[in-house]
């Protein structure tokens, strides 16, 4: 099964970091926040990814493109035969889509752009900057269980996002901006997705976590995966120096390979 990973957008909220480097490549122990979602869905068996880039997408694919050499001891021998000598060359095993989807696109245009990589597959999505301690084997049990279009997982965080109303079936009835005395439910990406999701985009102005997911909560096709452990994105420095504080304590919760 597929994992596609939003990586496109411009990480304003972060500019700090931003300005040098996409959002997804911003570094927590040394490695891109994108690699240890990779690695997250990769402990559970999932080896395929499909990146919808956008913003510096080049920095991107010149990562994957040399990936073998930073994580590698190498030997330059400029002596006489002048070669290059990779020692104890680090694998994954991964097959990694990189896809430009535009600098401006928006979320539903980006997962639109991708149709043609994914096909009549169930499969999966999330967000290039956030990570958790989800059971993904679990997240995809849930989805097969219900025969919906949709699953997200939802998370209980403080009041900094809108949030979702769900009813004792765990079906998703409505979004909305968030108020004081909202339960924080909100939207934390880790989704499974049925392939009719894509029409619900119609192109590149499309927002996904508008008018996509409110179309599926209006046919009743969006259900809810609770997730009471882990999650934290990096929508903000202070986010990533929490997210590095907790790697070199080696208490990272995400970490389960």
């Amino acid at each position: 099964m597929k994992v596609v990973i939003l990586a496109g957008g411009l990480g304003t909220r972060i500019s700090e970091e931003s300005h040098l480097r996409p959002k997804p490549m911003i570094e927590i122990g040394g490695m891109p926040i994108l690699w240890h979602i990779m690695k997250e869905y990769s402990h559970y068996g999932f080896n395929e990814f499909i990146i919808c880039a956008g913003y510096k997408q080049h920095m991107i694919k010149e990562y994957f493109a040399d990936y073998y050499l930073y994580r590698s001891d190498i030997t330059f021998d400029f002596s006489a035969e002048n070669k290059m000598i990779v020692h104890n060359n680090v694998a994954e095993p991964w097959k990694v889509t990189i896809v430009d989807t535009g600098l401006n696109t928006m979320t539903g245009g980006r997962i639109k752009r991708i149709q043609k990589y994914i096909g009549d597959e169930t499969f999966m999505m999330t967000y290039g900057d956030g990570v958790c301690d989800i059971d993904i084997n679990k997240l995809l049990e849930f989805h097969r269980s219900h025969g919906k279009s949709a699953t997200i997982t939802a998370i209980n965080v403080q009041q900094r996002f809108g949030v979702m109303a769900i009813d004792d079936h765990n079906c998703i009835e409505s979004f909305r901006e968030k108020h004081d005395d909202d339960s924080s439910v909100i939207n934390g990406g880790y989704m499974v997705l049925e392939p009719e999701v894509f029409d619900y985009i119609d192109g590149d102005e499309t927002v996904f976590e508008k008018s996509t997911l409110e179309g599926l909560v209006r046919d009743k096709k969006l259900m809810a995966y609770r997730h009471d452990g882990f999650w934290q994105c990096m929508d903000t420095q202070r986010d990533m120096f929490y997210l590095e504080k907790l790697w070199d304590e080696n208490k990272a919760p995400w970490k389960s390979w």
